[in-house]
């Protein structure tokens, strides 16, 4: 999906993540990651977010959840939006700051009031049951902790998993409930996905649920309250921050922009942030009509992925599609025109759009691509604990 793009703007990671996989510093089935990149692309998000007027929440699952990656994005985008729990902690012990918590997964009571400690911008509640869990651990905390409003999503514009939140024609009677609890206060509201790239083009669209939280924001403000927030995540990128702010959100949330691969980079390669890292494989055995299979478990199922670039033969072989419902133990390529183009052990160097978290991968950092001297400086699990 991006194969085209990294080798055209950062072909040193592409050169950099062969060399580590040739020498046995990095096993197959690796997500190399350029550390300079990343943290450009999250300087360059902050400074259009700050000529803006937006705030930004940095989200790291596509990443793999890795503590040096948050270090670094941190130091431009301060605050994080967490998916889970796990996540939140990650994120936190890396020294990050809390921007929101429930962003996708409700926080479970257990963990609430561990969390809350931690003072977090805001808490994305679904429905009253966990507003009221939230102003009981707010209150022994002795503080009164601000709540976006996640609203339950336009039909058709919700993923499968994802389901929840507060029904637009009901959230007066949600508001009036939550206003009566202490320790908690309605700060705005947040939908997801609230900017989809279209599949054709690649060009970044308002969703149905922009609308809907922009409605759900009148309604709160027409019963009195103030300074409410938006935050419209979903391909949030230097692109599609003005989009935001034109529709009058207040907060995004870049994830795969960090690493320069949200859709609209795989189909236009002049985007503001460069693609940040490559999947790293090779040969594990050929079939005997010559397709090469190549070693799995970082096939993320909605990848996309059209072919792979073998550095020691030079060749593009397509990738073979597989069921998602099938374990990627392997990955079949294309039969070489030329047998001995792949053989036993070979490189082979994949670009595509994947969350890391949910892979059963490995992770390296690389750092100093930008300067010529490049370095491997770690490598971690799938959700970013040390291997080393």
């Amino acid at each position: 999906m991006f194969l085209d793009t990294v080798l055209a703007r950062n072909p040193e990671l592409v050169e950099t993540a062969a060399v580590l996989h040739r020498s046995g510093a990095i096993p197959p089935d690796t997500y190399v990651m350029d550390l300079d990149t990343v943290e450009a692309n999250a300087r360059l998000l902050a400074a259009e977010a700050e000529r803006l007027g937006l705030t930004l929440w940095f989200v790291a699952k596509q990443f793999g959840r890795n503590p040096e990656l948050i270090r670094a994005i941190a130091r431009h985008i301060p605050k994080f939006a967490a998916i889970d729990a796990p996540e939140a902690r990650i994120l936190h012990a890396a020294g990050a700051q809390a921007g929101n918590l429930g962003h996708l997964v409700q926080i479970p009571g257990r963990s609430l009031q561990e969390m809350l400690a931690w003072r977090p911008e805001t808490v994305t509640v679904y429905d009253v049951a966990n507003a009221e869990a939230v102003s009981r651990a707010a209150q022994r905390l002795g503080f009164v902790q601000h709540l976006l409003v996640r609203l339950q999503g336009a039909p058709g514009a919700v993923y499968p998993g994802q389901e929840g939140g507060v029904p637009l024609e009901r959230l007066d009677d949600f508001a009036e409930q939550v206003e009566r609890l202490p320790g908690v206060r309605i700060a705005g509201v947040t939908a997801f996905p609230c900017v989809l790239c279209a599949p054709d083009t690649g060009e970044p669209e308002p969703t149905a649920n922009l609308p809907l939280a922009l409605a759900a924001r009148d309604r709160l403000a027409a019963r009195g309250h103030r300074d409410l927030k938006l935050s419209a995540p979903s391909a949030s990128s230097v692109a599609t921050l003005p989009l935001l702010a034109r529709h009058g959100a207040t907060h995004a949330e870049p994830g795969h922009a960090l690493t320069g691969t949200t859709p609209l980079h795989a189909v236009d390669p002049r985007q503001s942030e460069r693609p940040g890292y490559v999947y790293i494989s090779e040969v594990a055995h050929t079939l005997a009509d010559g397709r090469p299979a190549v070693h799995g478990g970082g096939f993320y199922p909605r990848a996309r992925i059209k072919d792979a670039f073998l550095p020691r033969s030079g060749v593009r072989l397509a990738v073979h599609d597989a069921p998602a419902e099938n374990i990627d133990y392997y990955r079949l390529l294309e039969a070489p025109a030329t047998p001995s183009d792949a053989g036993l052990g070979d490189t082979a160097v994949f670009a595509f759009r994947t969350q890391i978290f949910v892979t059963r991968s490995n992770v390296a950092v690389v750092a100093g691509l930008s300067s010529g001297t490049p370095r491997l400086r770690g490598l971690y699990d799938a959700l970013g604990r040390s291997l080393d």
